[in-house]
């Protein structure tokens, strides 16, 4: 996913190619894609200071932060459903089946799915 910094650069590259005309447009784009490439390499570097370290970047994952919050939203009625209905029995099921949706959602992070 393209950064707030990319996506300005992608503006100003398409305001200059409007402003300078379709003769530029090969300059522009390749100088877009400079800043791309630098972009990349420096974070390339930063992953291997890191990880020569013991460290690694911190992920951002609002997918998963998301779903933490729903699952703690939904967790209070699905309890008091459960301990109504199954007693202990049912909150025990309950919460092993809300702790497994989010450690299936962790672990296929963790694996590139």
């Amino acid at each position: 996913m393209a950064t707030d910094e990319e996506r300005k650069d992608l503006r100003a590259a398409v305001a200059a190619r409007q402003e300078l005309g379709p003769e530029y447009e090969a300059e522009i784009i390749d100088s877009f894609l400079e800043k791309l490439d630098a972009r990349e390499a420096h974070r390339h570097r930063q992953d291997d200071v890191l990880e020569a370290v013991g460290l690694k970047r911190r992920e951002t994952d609002p997918g998963g932060l998301a779903l933490a919050i729903i699952t703690i939203v939904a967790a209070i009625p699905i309890t008091a459903i459960a301990a109504d209905m199954l007693g202990l029995i049912g909150v025990i099921v309950c919460w092993a089946g809300l702790v497994g949706i989010n450690l299936a959602r962790t672990a296929g992070r963790h694996t590139g799915r």
